[in-house]
């Protein structure tokens, strides 16, 4: 895990120097996503390259920007759980590290940018060679970040919008996920979000049958997402789908003779504290929590909407508790798995349930809100964890659970007789959490921590009754609630030149 920034430059004669420090400048703002290392390189006249590096694989060996023999170089943030497949496939000889980032690399320079749907995980990259070839590319569903800014110049990557300087914000985007970006072929899907060519029938298969693959498949996720050189810990809230990633993680640290280390954040005796302590206790976790109150929430709000670099109301609530959240991981741990991803592969929301319920309506919204999640909570997940110098991994929204969970009946995925949602994935779990926990009714992590209740008030007290209709019509930007207005102020604060439609994705309510 890591920050990454990058620039190339057109053939224009550019100078080298100028583009090695511009190129210092924009690393130097992201480097709390990478606390361990730093390193930077010019390759040929046409491209820097620079990372700041979080060390989890490959601790002595995965130093980045990382060089082949005939000049490639890569920097890439995030992690290729099937690395050791690829190496298998294309011959140990090619590799000179035992990184999973040089999978990305070898694929590269072996089969073109076409073959990066082979590699499974979450990452962004860029890498150049010496004779100006170029590549920028970005994990199918975006859990990893990348924005870039184009100009009659060339064009800057970053990890992060406020790597950008002012007079390129502008211009920045967010960089598509699923796809690459040469300079002779520009923009190019190579993934969707869902796979393709990967579904299963179902037909006379029992619930039981479809339950027990669920598990599989999920058990399977969970345990190649602890891949690491260092502890990984799991971010626990008392809900189904962290319960279930913490379960499953327990287990396979008890079979190595290790204890999983969890964490917990909420107002004291709010409901997803208390949830979490007791799956903490019945899993026989070392459980480590941190309270929130009002003063501590509001303190950190400036830090938190200019980290995560949203305004939207609903994602700074969340934001806040799991600023709080990483920051305490961060003491114990280098990495974390999260339950993110799991309401939109297995209908966790009511809105599914109220305006979609008719299978082929509800598969659609469930496709359509996977492909937006890198704009939200994975945004959220992403920013927060990396302001510590934390990882945050995500096994629900691994490529063969998405292809597994969207293959299954749409009726597996309906609310049972008393309303309680994600009933499969529950009974898929039986036995493996205390049932009065597992059956446990979805609370909002926003609304289960306490966050909502703190942070509301005080922000909707902060601005006038006239202010959010006049400050909506002198920005132009939708604005839904005094609360938003106040978070979009800050936000204007730490980026003043961004264009919120082209980096931000909203949710559907404030």
């Amino acid at each position: 895990m890591c920050g990454i920034a990058a620039l190339y430059s057109e053939p224009t004669g550019t100078d080298p120097l100028h583009t090695r420090a511009a190129g210092e400048w924009m690393l130097s703002r992201i480097t709390h996503r990478g606390p361990d290392d730093n390193d930077h390189r010019l390759v040929g006249e046409r491209a820097w390259l620079g990372h700041t590096r979080l060390s989890i694989v490959d601790l002595a060996g995965g130093r980045q920007p990382m060089a082949a023999p005939d000049g490639w170089s890569l920097v890439c943030n995030g992690e290729i759980y099937n690395h050791t497949d690829i190496r298998k496939g294309l011959g140990q000889e090619w590799f000179a590290t035992a990184s999973d980032s040089e999978a990305a690399l070898v694929l590269l320079r072996m089969c073109g940018p076409d073959a990066l749907n082979r590699l499974q995980g979450m990452w962004a990259l860029c890498a150049a060679a010496p004779d100006g070839r170029f590549v920028a590319a970005r994990d199918p569903l975006g859990i990893k970040p990348l924005y870039w800014a184009r100009t009659a110049d060339g064009a800057r990557f970053a990890s992060e919008l406020r790597a950008f300087p002012p007079e390129a914000q502008a211009a920045t985007e967010a960089f598509p996920p699923g796809c690459y970006w040469t300079p002779e072929t520009g923009l190019v899907r190579f993934a969707e979000a869902v796979p393709r060519g990967r579904t299963r029938r179902w037909d006379g298969v029992p619930a039981a049958g479809a339950e027990s693959a669920t598990r599989e498949v999920l058990a399977d996720s969970v345990i190649r997402h602890l891949m690491a050189d260092v502890d990984v810990g799991v971010f626990l809230s008392g809900g189904l789908d962290s319960s279930i990633v913490a379960a499953v993680a327990a287990a396979e640290y008890g079979s190595r003779g290790e204890r999983l280390k969890t964490f917990a954040v909420g107002a004291p005796g709010s409901p997803d504290l208390l949830a979490a302590r007791e799956v903490a206790e019945f899993l026989g976790t070392e459980h480590h929590e941190t309270l929130l109150d009002a003063d501590r929430a509001i303190s950190v709000v400036d830090r938190v909407v200019a980290s995560v670099e949203s305004f939207d109301a609903s994602l700074i609530r969340s934001a806040v508790p799991n600023w709080f959240l990483s920051e305490l991981a961060a003491q114990h741990v280098k990495a974390v798995l999260t339950g993110e991803g799991a309401d939109e592969l297995f209908a966790g929301y009511d809105y599914y349930h109220r305006g979609h319920a008719a299978p082929g309506r509800l598969q659609r919204e469930l496709k359509r809100t996977l492909g937006r999640l890198h704009g939200l909570n994975l945004q959220r997940c992403d920013r927060v964890t990396m302001a510590h110098g934390l990882e945050a991994r995500v096994p629900f929204l691994d490529a063969d659970v998405i292809a597994h969970a969207m293959s299954l009946p749409p009726e597996l995925k309906s609310l049972e007789p008393d309303g309680m949602e994600k009933g499969h994935l529950r009974r898929a779990f039986t036995g493996w959490l205390p049932e009065r926990l597992l059956w446990r009714r979805k609370v909002q992590f926003g609304t289960g921590s306490g966050a909502q209740d703190l942070l509301t008030p005080h922000f909707e007290a902060r601005v006038g009754d006239g202010e959010l209709a006049a400050a909506v019509q002198e920005s132009g930007i939708e604005l839904r609630t005094k609360e938003e207005l106040a978070y979009y102020r800050i936000f204007r604060r730490a980026l003043p030149a961004v264009r919120p439609d082209a980096v931000l994705t909203r949710f559907a309510t404030a």
